[in-house]
């Protein structure tokens, strides 16, 4: 049987080059974060170290107006981590082909954990996951994305006073995050997760502390995993 991959720079490159699809809308939606954050009355360092500590955009978005509202750090904090807590999923997929790097490389490959970067890696299967070169692959995939996302929010952010407030910011987002969510969306587990999700969300948006989004999400991927699991039953 033909391996896979013949070497760690075929694997990386094959990373890189199953990424550029998802490259507009990765650049959109860090392109609209970077403009909510200068707009945000946050200084320059402030912004530009949010956007490299928190590498998130949606949870630098929900973050965002607690920190300008002078909300305790914690508070902040908190928030950002229920609404990225689909990381731990990730990371827990990821762990087993993962594991045996040394700690620093783990630390570089935790940072990079994203929602493409899980789904491209996860869509190789079993022949990527017991690859030898399936590391060169993930970093492949993730380093190319972390580079778009920070440019792209580093041009949100010096554009952000140029960007006329009628052109919508919040609409632009929308089509961001829909353009980063479509590609996603190519079997029913994952459609009636995203589905039970954004009702879930619409129904419980009045909970504090945005408990309804981390219940939603939660629910979404239940039934997700539930429709996985029964369209595999023989």
């Amino acid at each position: 049987m033909r391996p896979l991959y013949t070497g760690s720079r075929e694997a990386f490159a094959a990373g890189t080059r199953d990424f550029l699809p998802a490259i507009p809308g990765m650049a959109a939606w860090a392109v609209v974060t970077g403009v909510a954050m200068a707009k945000s009355g946050l200084s320059l360092v402030q912004v530009v170290g949010l956007s490299i500590i928190g590498f998130a955009g949606a949870a630098q978005l929900a973050a965002l107006p607690l920190l300008v509202a002078g909300a305790p750090a914690a508070v902040a904090v908190l928030t950002a981590l229920m609404v990225n807590l689909r990381f731990v999923i990730y990371s827990a997929g990821l762990a087993p082909s993962l594991r045996s790097l040394p700690f620093g490389q783990r630390m570089a490959a935790g940072y990079l954990v994203s929602d493409f970067g899980f789904v491209l890696f996860m869509r190789g299967g079993p022949a990527l996951f017991e690859s030898p070169y399936r590391v060169a692959y993930y970093f492949g995939v993730s380093s190319l994305m972390a580079i778009v996302w920070h440019v792209a929010a580093l041009i949100g952010i010096v554009a952000a006073t140029r960007i006329p407030t009628q052109w919508g910011l919040e609409f632009a987002g929308t089509l961001a995050l829909v353009a980063l969510l479509v590609p996603m969306l190519a079997s029913r587990p994952a459609v009636l997760g995203a589905f039970t999700a954004a009702t879930g969300s619409l129904l419980l948006r009045q909970l504090p502390f945005k408990t309804g989004v981390v219940l939603s999400i939660l629910a979404g991927m239940a039934v997700a995993v539930t429709a996985d699991r029964k369209g595999a039953a023989p």
